[in-house]
C-alpha cells in the first residue's frame, strides 16, 4: 500500500514527504489521519533531533483535496456543520503537532503551497523556499477562511497590514517576494533544496536538544506573554537544564579543556 505521508530518518534528521503528487500533495481525510500519526512518531521520538517537512513530486502541498470538498457538498445540511468541526479538530491536531514539535522544524516547499500548504509552511519554525516555489493564501478563492494556522502565523512573520492583504487577495507569492517580505526564510535552487534543508537542520541541532526543546516552548509563546510570564517560564526551564546530563558533560568539558 502506497503511503501518502511518508517518513525518512537521515543522521537523526527525520524527512516527512507528503505523497499524493497527482494532486500537488492534496489534503485529504486519508493523508490527514496519517499527517498526525508520523508526527506523533517523529515527536516521541528522542534519537530524532529535527524534522524537515516537504512534498513530493512538482508542489509541496495545493491545500485541501477539492474533490472531497465537492463530497462534502452533498451530506445533508443537517450534517455538514458537525462533520466540517470533526475534520478541522484533526487537521488542527496535526498543525498543533507541526508547530509544537519540541526539535526545529523546516519546511523545504518544492512549489506550490496554496491554501493549507501555506498555512503549514507556516506553521513550522523556518521555510525554506527552492526558486520554483510559489505561495499563495488561497482560501478567499473557494469562499473559505484560513483554517489551518495562518491566520495566527502569517502576521508574524509579514506584519498585519501584509498578511491582510495577501489573504484577502489570495495573490501569489513568489520565492523572491517570499524572502524578501519574511514570508520564506531563505531561497535556494530547486536540485539541492533537499539537502540544503538537512544541512540547516543539522546546523540548528549542534547544541542541547532539552535546551533547544525549552526555548522552542518558550518563543513560540513570547508574543501572548508578559515579560514577567516569560521570565518564570525560563526560569523553570532552567532549572530543569540545571540536572540534565548535557548540561553536565558541556560544564565538565569546558573546565577540562581550560585547565590544559
Amino acid at each position: 500500500m502506497t503511503l501518502l505521508v511518508e517518513l525518512a530518518v537521515e543522521d537523526k534528521i527525520a524527512i516527512v514527504t507528503l505523497n499524493r503528487p497527482e494532486v500537488r500533495n492534496a489534503i485529504n481525510d486519508a493523508m490527514r489521519n496519517e499527517l498526525v500519526g508520523v508526527l506523533e512518531r517523529v515527536a516521541a521520538d528522542h534519537a530524532i533531533r529535527a524534522m524537515v517537512l516537504t512534498g513530493a513530486g512538482k508542489g509541496f502541498c495545493s491545500g485541501g483535496d477539492i474533490a472531497g470538498m465537492k463530497e462534502r457538498l452533498n451530506a445533508p445540511a443537517g450534517q455538514v456543520g458537525i462533520n466540517g468541526w470533526r475534520r478541522q479538530g484533526q487537521m488542527h491536531k496535526s498543525v498543533g503537532l507541526l508547530h509544537g514539535m519540541p526539535k526545529p522544524v523546516i519546511a523545504a516547499v518544492n512549489g506550490a503551497a496554496a491554501g493549507l500548504g501555506c498555512d503549514m509552511a507556516l506553521a513550522c519554525d523556518f521555510i525554506l523556499a527552492s526558486e520554483q516555489a510559489a505561495f499563495t493564501m488561497s482560501f478567499v478563492k473557494r469562499g473559505l477562511v484560513s483554517d489551518g494556522g495562518g491566520m495566527y502565523f502569517l502576521p508574524r512573520r509579514v506584519g498585519l497590514p501584509r498578511a491582510k492583504e495577501l489573504i484577502f487577495t489570495g495573490r501569489v507569492v513568489d520565492a523572491k517576494e517570499a524572502f524578501t517580505i519574511g514570508l520564506a526564510d531563505r531561497v535556494t535552487p530547486a536540485d539541492t533544496l533537499l539537502a540544503d534543508a538537512v544541512a540547516w537542520a543539522r546546523d540548528l541541532t549542534q547544541g542541547s536538544g532539552v535546551s533547544i526543546a525549552f526555548s522552542k516552548a518558550i518563543l513560540d509563546r513570547t508574543f501572548e506573554s508578559t515579560e514577567e510570564h516569560v521570565f518564570a517560564l525560563g526560569r523553570e526551564a532552567q532549572a530543569v537544564c540545571y540536572t540534565t546530563d548535557e548540561h553536565r558533560g558541556a560544564v565538565m568539558a569546558f573546565l577540562d579543556k581550560a585547565s590544559r
